[in-house]
């Protein structure tokens, strides 16, 4: 978690790629990560892609 120009939390999910997420404070930037990354993997589902994770 770092904190950009506009001083939003940015949170990226190494283990999907692309799936960033931000906000105002760590616990909102938490939040939405976590809501990023269900809807990653329901996207994954959807068009039948598998889901690896990088250990």
């Amino acid at each position: 978690m770092e904190r950009d120009e506009d001083n939003f939390y940015i949170v990226e999910c190494p283990n999907f790629l692309g799936c960033i997420s931000e906000g105002k404070t760590k616990e909102e930037a938490l939040a939405n990560i976590k809501d990023a990354i269900q809807r990653y993997i329901v996207s994954l589902k959807k068009h039948g892609e598998h889901i690896l994770f990088l250990l």
